[in-house]
């Protein structure tokens, strides 16, 4: 099997991001942002997705978070766009459903190959620490835009924001996992009666 990696640059007058993501990796993580609870959450992806996942950004935190957050979404999908190639072997489909304490989210993925986002989250507070959780719907419509995935997400059950916010990253990383995973018996051939993805 090919090597699935990617390495991404992204520069723009707001931020300069750097990504590389290995999706048959081992879950080992590098995070360099200057936003603690965004690193925090992507790192539920990499362990729990056993995804590689470095990434290094300078943002305008001076204003706020927002565009550091976004272009991280927009980099690290331009990275699995490109680490999962032509799907070609791929199961495809991934779901996951997440628990923590009193927090439940469910997420289900398709690598489509058409962008979408359905977002179903209600915090039961706007912010967690500093973090302004309206930041993670940027964050995921940035990633399945360039990704060109079709992603569900819904919170089910919490009170606590920060539980929230991780069982989603948490079910994140389980939904790309099993979607990416290459599967045996397809053998190569593309997951898809269109033909192409």
């Amino acid at each position: 099997m090919d090597q699935r990696t990617a390495r991404i640059e992204r520069n723009t007058l707001e931020t300069q991001i750097k990504v590389n993501i290995n999706l048959d990796g081992t879950g080992k993580s590098s995070f360099a942002t200057g936003v603690p609870f965004l690193e925090h959450m992507l790192d539920q992806i990499a362990r729990h997705g056993l995804i590689d996942i470095e990434v290094a950004a300078k943002g305008d935190l001076e204003i706020d978070a927002h565009h550091t957050v976004e272009d991280v979404g927009i980099t690290l999908g331009q990275a699995f766009a490109q680490a999962v190639g032509d799907k070609k072997g791929i199961v495809r489909y991934g779901h996951a459903y997440i628990p923590l304490d009193e927090a439940l989210s469910r997420v289900v993925v398709d690598f489509s190959g058409r962008p979408g986002l359905v977002y179903d989250v209600k915090f039961p507070r706007s912010t967690i620490g500093s973090f302004d959780v309206d930041l993670f719907r940027e964050f995921f419509q940035g990633f399945v835009n360039h990704a060109g995935i079709t992603l569900h997400i819904d919170n089910l059950k919490g009170s606590n924001a920060h539980h929230v916010a991780e069982t989603i990253f948490k079910a994140m990383g389980r939904a790309l996992r099993m979607a990416v995973a290459i599967d045996p018996r397809m053998a190569g051939m593309m997951p898809s009666t269109k033909g192409s993805l």
